[in-house]
């Protein structure tokens, strides 16, 4: 199962790049974890596990490892979606005061493939809407200049 969604932020790539992979940064833009925290001590970048608690669809514990690190371009996180395994690809073209943000989400359906595209439909639409939390705190006034505490 495969989704793409992109959108642009009124934010440097810098900005939008550091704020995505502090993961701990997940719960306030995704509304089904509930935490996120670093297994991995040290400076962000590939190689650096979490673990997260996940309320949706169901409670659960998962693990997720950032794979590609490249600052400010792209970032890559494999490990556990909710009931899939999968990686979610961040890629990023900036500007001076804007950046445009494409996400792609890749994940293994296994059972839940007999579901046809109906599961896919319903994940990029929430991953959508998640993504425009995201924007909407990045795009906040004083947010990524240290005037305001994510």
């Amino acid at each position: 199962m495969r989704f793409t969604n992109a959108l642009r932020v009124e934010r440097p790539a810098g900005v939008v790049f550091d704020y995505l992979a502090d993961l701990r940064n997940l719960p306030a833009w995704n509304y089904a974890i509930s935490e996120t925290r670093p297994l991995t001590p040290g400076r962000t970048g590939p190689g650096t596990v979490y673990e997260q608690s996940r309320t949706l669809p169901r409670v659960m514990r998962e693990r997720l490892e950032i794979v590609e690190y490249e600052r400010d371009r792209r970032l890559v996180v494999e490990g556990g979606f909710g009931l899939f395994q999968g990686r979610a690809i961040y890629t990023l073209e900036g500007a001076a005061t804007s950046t445009d943000l494409v996400n792609e989400i890749e994940l293994e359906a296994g059972a839940l493939g007999a579901l046809g595209g109906l599961p896919a439909r319903s994940m990029a639409g929430a991953v959508a809407k998640n993504l425009n939390v995201l924007k909407d705190i990045l795009e906040a006034p004083g947010a990524g200049n240290g005037t305001t505490a994510w």
